[in-house]
């Protein structure tokens, strides 16, 4: 269970993240990809957190991982000037893809192409 604390440091990471996810890919070579930040969790030291990210369309999902965990260092700079003011630590980011979406896909697909039993 997380504390106050966490969820509140988490949604913080979440709005700012995303913001600066968004800035830098709009000026990169990524046009035609969508990016959101779906969940963040943070450790009860507040020392990490794991950003997970949903990417459309899917096949791109490794270039972006790549291009995020290429350009971290200018992420957490922008993220420090940011939260300089409300964090005191700040965490170290770890960026996880959230495949939830192309689960419940894979299940739909099963259900209406009549193909292999999801449910076993």
């Amino acid at each position: 269970m997380d504390s106050q604390r966490q969820k509140k440091v988490s949604t913080l990471i979440k709005k700012d993240i995303a913001k600066i996810i968004d800035s830098i890919l709009r000026n990169r070579a990524f046009r035609g990809v969508l990016v959101s930040v779906t969940n963040v969790k943070t450790t009860p030291d507040l020392g990490q957190c794991k950003v997970f990210l949903s990417v459309f369309p899917s096949k791109k999902t490794t270039d972006i991982i790549n291009f995020l965990y290429n350009n971290k260092f200018e992420i957490k700079q922008k993220f420090i000037s940011l939260v300089r003011a409300q964090l005191r630590v700040m965490p170290e980011i770890e960026f996880l893809i959230d495949d939830s979406l192309d689960y419940i896909e894979s299940i739909e697909n099963a259900l209406k192409n009549g193909g292999e039993n999801p449910i076993k």
